[in-house]
């Protein structure tokens, strides 16, 4: 757009991520071998975990994943050989690969992965929840998933499972500023934390609102998604679609609508016509607001950020930094 953006820092904001960079199919097993390693060794728990990616967590009625993976974590290689039947499929599928590669880092630790992602790990700790989005979509809808599996690079990962915040990240007020900022492939968005999350000024404070229209919504698109047997790419192909008139798409699109106006409200932006209906977009029909109100969403996000950059410019100023 031509315009440049500061990293916001208006409300509290749990960090985003990008999940880590295995680099090597000779990581991933199906849940069957996983299966059979673990009741050959039940230690072997220690170094198999679920493997989940955007096309699961964008497909998947339960957006759970379909694959598990070997991980090593940052462990010396004298520890990963503890675990000789799970370190042998690496040496064996990994290793050749990874030694032609052009990096040597990637080369001397062939046994870990590419990239860990030590900060998104330390962020997670403790947390038995977190918020996932497929970096590439068509549906940019961020949903709760458990930790306690690998997030594969292919996922933003977001260090909360507050509603509140799932409320402001699945508002159409955030989908304007997606439209806005990211990137497209083809027909799909490319969402890039760095550009698109961290520049986009959030409400001072989350309010119960937002919480408690982010559990309806969560709740009750969960159990469409179960009852219909439908990923989230495919229900929202529904929701997108005006001529899908049956009660539970109506009923997640009144949720939608509900999720819009509280974080409006949180913005402090009475003022503002929500008027939802089905408009054109550069990602085609969306159930949504029209154009207008889109970009007047839009130049009020811009503005906060703006203001933001002239107070950050001020504190590092007056920390002797020049911005």
């Amino acid at each position: 757009m031509g315009i440049r953006l500061v990293s916001g820092k208006r409300g509290k904001r749990p960090g985003a991520y990008i999940g880590s960079y295995v680099l090597g199919k000779g990581f991933i097993l199906s849940p069957e071998q996983a299966e059979d390693l673990i009741q050959r060794d039940t230690r072997n728990k220690d170094v198999l975990f679920p493997y989940l990616n955007g096309e699961d967590l964008n497909s998947r009625p339960d957006c759970s994943a379909s694959r598990w993976v070997i991980n090593f974590h940052d462990w010396p290689e004298e520890r990963a050989r503890e675990y000789p039947e799970v370190f042998d499929i690496v040496e064996r599928y990994v290793k050749p690969e990874r030694m032609k590669n052009n990096r040597k880092v990637y080369r001397d630790y062939w046994w870990q992965y590419a990239e860990k992602r030590p900060a998104m790990l330390k962020a997670l700790r403790g947390q038995d929840r977190v918020l996932a989005v497929a970096l590439v979509s068509r549906t940019v809808m961020p949903v709760a998933v458990p930790t306690g599996q690998v997030f594969s690079h292919m996922l933003g990962i977001f260090a909360t499972s507050e509603m509140s915040h799932l409320a402001l990240l699945d508002s159409g007020i955030h989908g304007a500023w997606v439209e806005a900022q990211a990137s497209t492939l083809e027909t799909r968005i490319r969402y890039t934390p760095s550009d698109v999350y961290e520049t986009m000024p959030h409400p001072v404070e989350a309010t119960s609102a937002m919480d408690s229209s982010g559990i309806r919504l969560a709740d009750f698109r969960s159990l469409v998604m179960q009852d219909r047997q439908l990923g989230l790419t495919k229900l929202y192909n529904l929701i997108h679609d005006p001529n899908i008139i049956d009660l539970d798409i109506t009923s997640i699109r009144r949720f939608h609508r509900e999720v819009n106006e509280v974080v409006a409200q949180a913005y402090g932006w009475e003022d503002i016509s929500l008027e939802h209906d089905f408009f054109d977009t550069r990602q085609g029909v969306r159930f949504t607001f029209p154009a207008k109100t889109r970009i007047e969403i839009l130049d009020r996000l811009l503005e906060l950020n703006h203001k933001e950059g002239k107070s950050q410019k001020r504190l590092e100023v007056g920390g002797g930094v020049l911005f």
